[in-house]
C-alpha cells in the first residue's frame, strides 16, 4: 500500500431499496391549500401505530472508545518546551489547536508529541459527542429513517407553526417519515400523529444502488446534502450516521475513491499562517480517501449532521472506530498498492 501523503499536515439492495423513496400508496405530494384542501393527508393514527419506531439499532456509544483520551483545547499561541520550567523548542500559531494531555505536573502539561505547555493556555477537557449511528436491519425498513437535527415540537399540520402541544424531541432522535408533502417549495415530513417537520430540520437515510467502478466487497457512500454516511456490503446497506463534511470554502469533493491508507491515530494541521489556521493531535481513526480528505473521528465538536470541517468527513469518535474496524477485511498490507474500500461521495439534492 506505498503511497506518498503529508502525513504530518495533515459501505439485496432490491429490498432495502425502500428505505431511498416513501412507499407510493404511503406518499401524499401536494401542495397545502391547493391539493391538499380536506385537509386529509398523511398516514392515520393507526398506521403509526403499527410501526411507532425506526427498526434499526443504536451502536451503543462506549466510554472507553469515546473517552480514552484527555483532549484540550489551546487559547491562542503558544511556546512548546522541552520540559516543565524548560527551553522552548516550538511555537504554537493561534488557532483552531487541540492536543492530547497525557500528564500535567505543577501548572504544565505534557502532550502527546512530548512537548509541555503551560496548563494555564488550555482549557477544560474537551466534552466528546458520545453520538452513534445505527446498524441496518437485513430485512430492510418498512419507512424511510431520519436524525433530527434540532431540539423542536413537531407542527400540527405541514407547513404549519411548531407547536408545545407536541412533545419536544431532541436533537439526533431517530423518527420514521411515514408521509411527505409539499409547501412553498419545501418538503415537509411527517414523523408521527399529527407530527410534521420541515425537510431541513432532518437528516434522511437514502440507501443507493452501487456506482460503476466500486471495486471492494465493502464500500460506504456519503451523501452531501443530507449529510449522511452508509455502509455497504454488496448491495445490502449494513449501517449509517451522520457527518459533517466540508464548508463551502473548503469543499468535500464528489467522486469515486478508494481508502489508501489509515491510521489509528495521527496530528492534522493545515492553513499555516492564516486565519483557519489549525493544528490537532491524535485525531482518531483517519482513513484517508482524497489525497489529505479522510473519514476520521471529530473529538472536538458535537455539530454532526451540518456542514463544519476543512473538507474532511467528520464522524464521532464512536462511528469512526467501527467503520475502522469494520473496513478491515478491506485491507491486506502486505500486497503493494492495495486499497481499502471504495468512498463514493455524492449529492442527493442541490444545497440552499
Amino acid at each position: 500500500m506505498a503511497r506518498n501523503i503529508l502525513l504530518g499536515s495533515l459501505v439485496m439492495l432490491c429490498f432495502f431499496f425502500q428505505t431511498q423513496v416513501l412507499h407510493a400508496e404511503d406518499v401524499q405530494m401536494c401542495s397545502v391549500g391547493v391539493d391538499c384542501e380536506t385537509g386529509d393527508f398523511g398516514l392515520s393514527a393507526d398506521d403509526i401505530a403499527a410501526f411507532p419506531a425506526p427498526s434499526v439499532t443504536l451502536l451503543q456509544p462506549d466510554n472507553e472508545i469515546i473517552f480514552d483520551r484527555r483532549y484540550r483545547r489551546v487559547n491562542g499561541a503558544a511556546d512548546l518546551f522541552d520540559a516543565p520550567n524548560g527551553n522552548v523548542v516550538d511555537t504554537l500559531g493561534s488557532g483552531f489547536n487541540f492536543v492530547t494531555v497525557t500528564n500535567e505536573d505543577g501548572g504544565w502539561a505534557r502532550t502527546s508529541n512530548g512537548k509541555w505547555l503551560k496548563s494555564e493556555v488550555l482549557t477544560d477537557q474537551v466534552a466528546t459527542s458520545r453520538y452513534s449511528g445505527v446498524l441496518l436491519p437485513e430485512e430492510g425498513l418498512k419507512y424511510p429513517v431520519a436524525w433530527l437535527l434540532v431540539h423542536l415540537h413537531p407542527a400540527l399540520t405541514p407547513g404549519g407553526e411548531f407547536t408545545d402541544s407536541n412533545p419536544l424531541l431532541l436533537r439526533y432522535t431517530l423518527v420514521n417519515i411515514y408521509s411527505s408533502v409539499s409547501v412553498d417549495g419545501w418538503e415537509w415530513y411527517q414523523i408521527g400523529d399529527n407530527q410534521w417537520v420541515k425537510q431541513v430540520q432532518v437528516a434522511m437515510i437514502k440507501p443507493i444502488e452501487m456506482p460503476e467502478g466500486v471495486n471492494t466487497e465493502r464500500w460506504v457512500s456519503v451523501d452531501l446534502y443530507e449529510q449522511v454516511l452508509v455502509a455497504y456490503e454488496g448491495t445490502r446497506p449494513v449501517f449509517s450516521t451522520l457527518v459533517s463534511s466540508g464548508l463551502g470554502d473548503w469543499p468535500t469533493n464528489e467522486g469515486l475513491f478508494n481508502i489508501y491508507v489509515r491510521f489509528p491515530r495521527t496530528v492534522m494541521a493545515g492553513a499555516y499562517g492564516k486565519p483557519d489556521f489549525y493544528y490537532l493531535q491524535e485525531v482518531p481513526w483517519t482513513m484517508y480517501f482524497d489525497d489529505d480528505i479522510a473519514l476520521h473521528g471529530a473529538y472536538w465538536h458535537d455539530g454532526f449532521g451540518y456542514r463544519r470541517s476543512h473538507g474532511c468527513v467528520n464522524l464521532s469518535v464512536m462511528d469512526a472506530k467501527w467503520l475502522f474496524d469494520w473496513s478491515s477485511p478491506e485491507f491486506d498490507f502486505s500486497v503493494p498498492d492495495d486499497v481499502g474500500p471504495s468512498v463514493f461521495v455524492y449529492s442527493s439534492g442541490t444545497y440552499r
